[in-house]
């Protein structure tokens, strides 16, 4: 149970895939402008990530290594994230339309948020279990969550902030998204798994 707890703050803290390897970059820069929109992109892609990372185990597991068929990693994690994605996305048009309208063009993007494939290859990668694969999806789907809604909270609060001119938009996002990536290195002290 240590170990679990350990790899999941782990994931969420040291290892966060948006500050320590930049991954997703996109929905991060692009979806953090509201708080409501961030949390949502946040949770759905904590599901795909949650879902992701013990199927991709069971395929590697049972299907790409019993029949040395590495080579077909890529493909076989993208058909899976593909068909994760297209589950969250009629879930989430049935369920709540306004939110589908809101997330409009980033819900299918999480398909080729590359976070997510990353999680396929890196668990592949760290030879992880059935169970840890699966606490390490959803660990880092809170991590990626908690980098858009710290983004999110932030740019909200620049709506009443006096920003010099030549800083407003994407100069001060990037300042920001750079300061807070090096405030996350300061858990690299932390113990990781």
């Amino acid at each position: 149970m240590e170990k679990i707890l350990l790899l999941i703050i782990s994931a969420v803290l040291v290892n966060n895939f948006v500050f320590k390897y930049f991954l997703g970059i996109c929905p991060y820069l692009g979806v953090t402008g509201r708080l409501e929109a961030s949390i949502s992109m946040g949770f759905a892609t904590t599901f795909v990530m949650t879902l992701t990372a013990p199927t991709a185990w069971l395929i590697n597991r049972f299907i790409l290594v019993r029949f040395n068929l590495p080579f077909l990693e890529y493909v076989a994690f993208i058909m899976v994230i593909a068909s994760l994605v297209q589950l969250v996305e009629l879930f989430v048009r049935k369920t709540s339309p306004a939110l589908y309208r809101a997330l409009g063009i980033f819900l299918p993007l999480i398909t080729t948020n590359c976070a997510i494939l990353f999680l396929a290859l890196f668990l592949v990668l760290r030879d992880y279990s059935f169970i840890q694969s699966l606490f390490f999806g959803i660990g880092s789907g809170l991590g990626f969550t908690l980098a858009l809604v710290i983004m999110a909270g932030i740019r909200e609060e620049l709506e009443f902030a006096d920003v010099p001119e030549n800083f407003r938009g994407a100069p001060i996002t990037l300042i920001i998204a750079g300061l807070i990536a090096l405030a996350f290195m300061g858990f690299a002290g932390l113990p990781s798994y």
